[in-house]
């Protein structure tokens, strides 16, 4: 079924790259302004192209609208994570992390940003981020030797600390909700979500330099149980969710500090979690 979709929407580019009909950087940051990204603004992206319509230029000019939105004096962020499956499948049969070299299985956009000049990448074996702008080095330098990936450390929680934004192109929160984890490792979690096993993985770093860290990975029992979206009427509710479109593709613009502090609230007072969408109160399913 998967397959016939995406067979049919790539007849749909088609079409519109050859009519002309593609989306234009003028047009990208025009849209990007308009669901509320910002000069100076440090902004995590996860997108998914063909969701947006055919750009001219592909996944660069969408980078290049972002880097033109957000100036010298903001920070782009994308996922690079190199696993496109479960991580525990992943580590088991990993040779060696390489931070120039394993390309990331996170999209187009995000591989072709991974390799633009002067883009850092935090240093973790199954969860790294590349960032390019004014904070760049802060996002990336403390990830590595976190046994799990989304601390304090981690380009996740700092976007919080930076008053960063998520930028969700055509992805969904059960697709793409990365920082719903950082929950997870900010409090003592009282559901399992880790495995069990730890990783020690081998590590080349920028330099050729080997290394090596321990690292876990979630539990895939308690993986299948999430239900990220959710979530969604309730981060909307807070007012720290906006959605939009760009180009074809339903967005979102998410304030990372707000849903983190949203996320935090909602677990203390209600059980609720992307496991637990729905919390340990009933009334909180007719709210959502």
């Amino acid at each position: 079924m998967k397959s016939a979709k995406k067979k049919v929407r790539n007849r749909e580019l088609q079409q519109q790259a050859e009519s002309n009909k593609g989306y234009s950087q003028e047009y990208l940051e025009s849209e990007l302004k308009k669901i509320g990204i910002q000069a100076g603004d440090h902004v995590l992206v996860h997108s998914a192209l063909s969701k947006i319509g055919y750009i001219n230029g592909g996944a660069q000019t969408l980078v290049n609208a972002l880097l033109k939105v957000i100036t010298e004096q903001g920070t782009l962020l994308m996922p690079s994570f190199p696993a496109s499956g479960r991580n525990k499948d992943y580590l088991e049969q990993l040779d060696a992390f390489d931070i120039k070299n394993t390309p990331s299985q996170m999209g187009k956009a995000t591989e072709i940003f991974r390799l633009m000049a002067g883009v850092k990448r935090s240093f973790h074996p199954t969860d790294p981020v590349c960032a390019y702008g004014s904070e760049a080095d802060y996002f990336t330098n403390s990830h590595f030797g976190e046994i799990t990936p989304y601390t304090e450390n981690s380009p996740f929680r700092k976007l919080c600390n930076k008053n960063g934004k998520i930028l969700m192109l055509g992805t969904t929160l059960n697709g793409a909700g990365t920082n719903l984890h950082t929950l997870e490792d900010a409090v003592d979690f009282k559901y399992p979500v880790y495995d069990d096993k730890v990783f020690e993985v081998k590590m080349i770093d920028a330099t050729g330099a080997v290394s090596s860290m321990k690292t876990k990975v979630h539990n895939p029992v308690y993986s299948a149980k999430r239900n990220c979206d959710a979530l969604k009427p309730i981060f909307e509710k807070e007012g720290v969710l906006k959605n939009g479109m760009i180009g074809e593709a339903n967005s979102m613009l998410i304030i990372a500090n707000g849903m983190f502090n949203v996320m935090l609230n909602y677990y203390k007072n209600y059980g609720v979690t992307m496991y637990t969408p729905y919390g340990e109160h009933q009334q909180l399913k007719t709210k959502a």
